[in-house]
Formats: C-alpha cells, structure tokens, sequence
C-alpha cells in the first residue's frame, strides 16, 4: 500500500509541483489549501506523513501543527518561506519532526520525505519488548511512554529519540549521529533539530528540566541516557 502524504500550502503552483513529484516517487497525495481544511483532512485521512506550510490562511502553520499533534504521531515537516531561526525553532517546540526552508531542492525534499517515512517504517518492526528504566516505562509495540505509570504523549520522534539513548545508556552521542540513527539523514539535517527535541523531551520526562536525571548534555560532544 503506497505511503500518503498531505501536503498543506496556500500557494497552488507549489502544491502542484510537489503533488507531481511525491507522485512520480509512487506516494498517494492529498491536498489542502488552508488550515482547517488541513486539520480535517489530516484527521479524516490520517496520513503517513504532512508537508505544512506556516504562512496559511485561516490557520496559520503553527496552530495547525499545535492541534495535530493532539491526535497524530505522523511526522510533520513544515514548509517556511522565512528561513528565520525563531519560525524553525518554534515549529520543532510545537511538535513539528523536521522543516525545510523556501526555495528548497526538490532532491532536498524528497530525501526529507524518505528519510522520515523510512524511521517510522523500521521503528514499526522493533521487537514486542518494554523497557523499564527506574520510574519510566517505554512500550515499543504500542508507542506508550509512562512516567510513575501514568502515560505521557510524545510525538513520534520524541519517542524514538529517547528509545534510542534509553536502549544505549550510558553511551554519548554527538547531534550528528543522532540525525542520522533517529531522523534517517546525514546531510540534510541541521543539529538544532537535535537539541529542541532534546529540550522538548526533557520537558516531559524530567522532574526539573534544568537540573536532568535521564538526559544529559556531554559537554562539547552531545547527550546521552543515564540508566542509574
């Protein structure tokens, strides 16, 4: 069954161009043109993937991904004409996977595209297994993470991202490596991806985000899991 993506722009020429090429590389594609018609389209159809735009009518990007991610764990990968730093962040911090900056390489995208739908595809073979670390618990067939029992939303690259260094604690990984074992790309990423997930994780893992017991900051080099 071919992977769906929904794309969410405001601009026709540019939702055509990308129609015709996410079809050409044999995904189904559905469209949208403003953020509500995202929202329901993006529940109704409930896509493997979502390309949105920040500058939509309506609803703007950011409150659209905001409300997506009350219900979905598809990765999002937001389309920003702006290429301001503070547009990027903000994005990642609403839940956002990934984004990509206009005027971008179709090769760039597509690639983007790939390499998030490859993680959720290989994430989706993991063993039927629970690890328990101290008071969190991470359920890898059913996506569930629990802290002291009570469960917790993290999108999905939240929860690949912390079932990663919890499976290799104690290990120190630079943001680079961490692109490419959790995102799925070497060339394309941006290593502030890495640290507003990282922020983002903390927030819902630590008992006090600025003082971690989990997640730790090496230094000069990148984070790592603390298991004891």
């Amino acid at each position: 069954m071919n992977k769906e993506v929904l794309v969410v722009d405001d601009e026709k020429p540019i939702v055509d161009i990308l129609k015709y090429n996410l079809k050409k590389e044999g995904y189904s594609v559905s469209v949208a043109y403003d953020g509500e018609e995202a929202i329901n389209k993006a529940f109704g159809k409930n896509p493997d993937l979502i390309l949105l735009d920040i500058m939509l009518p309506k609803q703007d990007g950011f409150t659209v991904c905001k409300k997506l991610r009350e219900k979905l764990t598809c990765p999002i990968i937001m389309l920003t004409a702006k290429g301001e730093e503070v547009d990027k962040v903000l994005g990642l911090e609403l839940g956002a996977d990934d984004y990509i900056t206009k005027p971008f390489s179709m090769r760039e995208l597509m690639a983007r595209v790939k390499a998030n739908l490859r993680r959720v595809n290989l994430s989706g073979k993991v063993q039927d297994e629970v690890i328990k670390i101290r008071n969190l618990e991470l359920d890898m067939k059913s996506y569930v993470f629990k802290k002291d029992g009570e469960p917790l939303d993290l999108t999905f690259r939240e929860f690949e991202l912390l079932k990663f260094l919890a499976t290799q604690a104690g290990q120190v990984f630079t943001r680079e490596k961490l692109l490419e074992e959790v995102w799925g790309y070497e060339y394309y990423g941006d290593i502030r991806t890495v640290d507003v997930t990282i922020r983002r994780l903390r927030e819902k893992v630590e008992d006090d985000p600025a003082n971690p017991r989990y997640i730790l900051t090496k230094r000069g080099i990148g984070y790592y899991f603390l298991k004891h």
